[in-house]
């Protein structure tokens, strides 16, 4: 067997877009921001915590998702 290290590309559809092919990851990643948002108010800022928000942070960044408006 070839080893390859392209990444697959099937898997991958619409990761920057937002249409209807994209499905629900635009209202999945609003729903992830609010939820390690209470989650920070509930227990205090922990490092787990802290990279997930900043990886929510990036998807919303990547679907021009202004933090400020949710």
């Amino acid at each position: 067997m070839w080893l390859s290290s392209k990444r697959p590309h099937r898997l991958n559809y619409a990761v920057n877009k937002i249409a209807v092919k994209s499905g629900c990851k635009v209202s999945n990643s609003i729903k992830a921001y609010k939820k390690i948002l209470s989650r920070i108010e509930f227990e205090w800022k922990t490092k787990w915590l802290e990279n997930a928000l900043k990886f929510v942070q990036v998807k919303l960044k990547k679907y021009w998702i202004n933090t400020n408006k949710i």
